[in-house]
């Protein structure tokens, strides 16, 4: 005899059934009966008005939220334009600048005298002085535009929702 069919022969001491100890007792929920009870017109009323009035303010909220999410979307649209296009007057500006750098250095390289280099360099800074002032003043023209332009869907829907409220 094999020691796995002398375990399985031999008596067991305590059998349990462990599948009953751990459930849970069986007992019926008890029924309780409502008592029909009418309820007085007046407050049947009332309540009836203060759901119309919470419907009527939801509607409200609802078309409020949902003009102000296409404001938003509207002024997200505006705004990114309003950089691409900014950022481009950047670049178109940077390159005009690194072409009068690399203008003056070809000059430079061809100057004979000492006093050819300063007046290259002198005509230079006061043109890109002038040039500078004028890009600050486009830039600024832009910024100020853009910031124009995204802010009037805005002020716009919220006159709107002001007027209505």
């Amino acid at each position: 005899m094999s020691d796995e069919t002398a375990m399985e022969n031999k008596p067991k001491l305590f059998a349990v059934n462990t599948d009953q100890m751990f459930q849970m007792p069986k007992f019926e929920i008890p029924k309780f009966d409502v008592p029909n009870m009418e309820v007085p017109p007046a407050f049947r009323e009332f309540a009836e008005k203060g759901i119309a009035q919470a419907k009527d303010g939801y509607e409200k909220l609802k078309a409020n939220a949902e003009k102000t999410t296409e404001t938003l979307e509207e002024t997200y649209a505006i705004a990114s334009k309003g950089y691409a296009d900014y950022s481009l007057k950047l670049i178109e500006t940077a390159r005009a600048n690194s072409n009068a750098a690399f203008d003056l250095m070809g000059e430079l390289m061809g100057a004979k005298s000492y006093s050819q280099v300063l007046e290259l360099t002198t005509a230079f800074m006061r043109n890109r002085f002038d040039a500078l002032t004028a890009q600050a003043k486009e830039l600024t023209v832009q910024a100020q535009k853009v910031a124009t332009e995204t802010a009037e869907p805005m002020k716009e829907t919220f006159a709107k929702i002001s007027k209505a409220a």
